[in-house]
């Protein structure tokens, strides 16, 4: 069982997939970082100073301070329930700047892939049927012409 396992892991789609997995993960936390610190906060100042981060709508009032609640933060320490619309915004921004990234990628990656080369043509026409007959042939198989 364990040399089975062995082999198992061994397999080269298992480490390429393992390698995409971690790339993925810090390729994900990069782009996170992007759209929080670098792209979210102009489109704030764009829209009027709004932080998106901390656009939600009060559920309930939390139990331990009275609204209004001036932050996420300061509903979620009063133990309101919210529904966090804003943050799902930046995730939303975020999975579109991931797929552009993705698509970028894989446009440059096929652009360096070799291109297939065409087979060179194994027939030929006949000229004076018009028929498809091997190149090596010598009489037309269909009209019986000498070629």
């Amino acid at each position: 069982m364990w040399k089975d396992f062995k082999a198992f892991i061994m397999r080269g789609n298992v480490l390429d997939l393992a390698v995409a997995v971690v790339i993925a993960g810090a390729f994900g936390a990069i782009v996170k970082s992007a759209v929080d610190d670098i792209i979210m906060p102009p489109v704030g100042v764009l829209l009027g100073g709004i932080d998106f981060s901390n656009l939600f709508m009060l559920i309930k009032a939390g139990p331990k301070a009275p609204p209004p609640y001036a932050s996420l933060a300061d509903a979620k320490a009063a133990g309101a329930v919210t529904l966090n619309y804003g943050m799902f915004l930046n995730t939303v921004i975020t999975f579109l700047i991931v797929a552009l990234a993705v698509f970028i990628v894989v446009r440059i990656a096929t652009r360096f892939q070799a291109k297939p080369v065409a087979a060179p043509p194994n027939t030929k026409a006949c000229k004076f049927c018009a028929t498809d007959i091997p190149i090596a042939a010598s009489r037309c198989p269909n009209c019986t012409s000498q070629l």
